[in-house]
């Protein structure tokens, strides 16, 4: 009898990667290079005069003054929470913030859903959507403005004099009981097509087969809109909700054309350019703007933790 002699392969030794180690080191550094110039940029006009508003909301520091400027720890802040008009600023620009991110997320979905189908002349429909938002602020705020007027106002020759909804005229912008909803359909007008594009863009990137794929299963439209479009959405949402809440809190182009300094109307925006410009309390006009930079961190992480947006 023959014996076959058996052999065993030996198993190649295992190569440690180290070239491909390398290139992604390599890649790094350059990464790091090309980014540096916009990191110095972004250090210089968005840090520095965020560390240096953090260091003057602890002193006593006012504008174009020859005082010396001494350090008052949190005097600023402990002031600041005992101010009955910076409080009620707080409740108008939350208020505000409130009504117009809510109304235009709503209504600008809607927009985004029509505009995200197929019909004919849905280009046109997109560019024409976004002429209220190119608009600059202060023009159509002055625009508005105009229309409110309680004397010749074309809201009020509507309502009163055409329609006979009104029995006498309104003044809009003067009436306190009026200013706050005023004020949020500007703001609701100009930027609704905004967050509609936002909202767009996050509906072109969900795949089209998994609408049919439920269609064959059985779902209903409004299934497939609360089961695949608003979780799939998610993330466009959690941008649009921040980038609107964002530009709310810190409103202050439109209110300060439709009512200047009125005290009623008063966001925190224009209560910190009122102590900084007006009263030349740089100090406290600091602190302000610190406490608007703390309510708006807080907003942004209520939306990251409620909607559970993760990064990936």
């Amino acid at each position: 009898m023959s014996v076959r002699a058996e052999t065993r392969v030996q198993p190649a030794p295992r190569v440690v990667p180290v070239v491909h180690s390398k290139l992604i080191q390599a890649q790094t550094r350059l990464a790091w290079i090309l980014l540096a110039p916009s990191l110095v940029v972004v250090a210089g006009v968005a840090l520095v005069p965020l560390l240096q508003t953090v260091y003057q909301s602890f002193t006593n520091a006012r504008l174009a003054s020859e005082r010396a400027v001494s350090f008052v720890g949190l005097q600023n802040y402990i002031n600041l929470l005992q101010d009955a008009d910076f409080l009620h600023s707080i409740w108008v620009t939350v208020q505000f913030t409130v009504i117009t991110v809510a109304i235009e997320f709503l209504v600008g979905l809607g927009i985004a859903m029509v505009v995200n189908s197929n019909f004919k002349g849905r280009g046109f429909m997109r560019a024409a959507m976004l002429v209220p938002w190119a608009i600059i602020t202060v023009v159509s705020a002055q625009m508005w403005k105009l229309m409110y007027n309680d004397v010749y106002g074309v809201f009020n020759d509507l309502l009163v004099d055409k329609l006979h909804i009104l029995s006498s005229n309104i003044a809009w912008v003067s009436d306190p009981a009026t200013s706050i909803p005023a004020i949020a359909a500007v703001d609701i007008w100009k930027t609704t097509p905004f967050v509609a594009l936002l909202l767009l863009a996050g509906l072109q990137v969900i795949p089209g087969d998994i609408y049919e794929a439920a269609r064959v299963d059985g779902a209903s439209p409004i299934q497939q809109f609360l089961r695949l479009t608003l979780p799939l959405l998610r993330p466009a949402v959690v941008v649009t909700m921040i980038f609107r809440t964002l530009d709310s809190l810190r409103v202050f182009d439109v209110f300060y054309v439709m009512f200047g300094s009125r005290p009623d109307t008063m966001t925190m925006a224009i209560y910190a350019q009122q102590n900084i410009v007006t009263f030349s309390l740089m100090g406290y006009g600091s602190s302000v703007a610190i406490a608007i930079f703390v309510i708006i961190g807080i907003f942004v992480i209520a939306y990251v933790t409620l909607l559970k947006v993760e990064a990936s």
